[in-house]
């Protein structure tokens, strides 16, 4: 399951100094696959992809330590009245989270996802959002 974990300096956990995603591991005993992060000297946004049957356990040693948590379950969605199956999302997307089936529908893995963005911006349709 993909959590998003929000930082903030002014928050308890601290993300310049306190190895959080560390403890956790450490603490549960669950890996942690770090998939994006994007931490400044104010606050940082990680995804994390952990285990389905583990999620709750580290969601909750998180959110303990003050990290905004948000389950990811479809990062992202596809508008289909506004799809057009162009497959424009296909050559962008990084991590192969679209793809055509035998009919040429476009199809999505949103369990893929590392939320970059490209295949938002290369929507000629504007068919497909973030979770929000």
């Amino acid at each position: 399951m993909k959590l998003l974990l929000a930082f903030t300096r002014k928050g308890k956990a601290d993300p310049g100094r306190e190895p959080v995603i560390a403890r956790v591991v450490k603490e549960t005993g669950v890996l942690i696959n770090v998939e994006k992060a994007n931490i400044d000297s104010m606050a940082g946004e990680v995804l994390i992809d952990v285990p389905d049957a583990d999620a709750a356990l580290v969601r909750r040693h998180l959110e303990e330590m003050g990290v905004a948590v948000r389950v990811m379950e479809n990062a992202i969605i596809r508008d289909e009245d506004e799809c057009v199956d162009c497959g424009a999302c296909i050559s962008v997307c990084p991590q192969e989270v679209f793809s055509f089936d035998a009919e040429w529908r476009l199809c999505v893995d949103s369990k893929r996802c590392v939320l970059c963005g490209k295949c938002i911006r290369a929507c000629p349709h504007s068919a497909l959002s973030q979770q929000g």
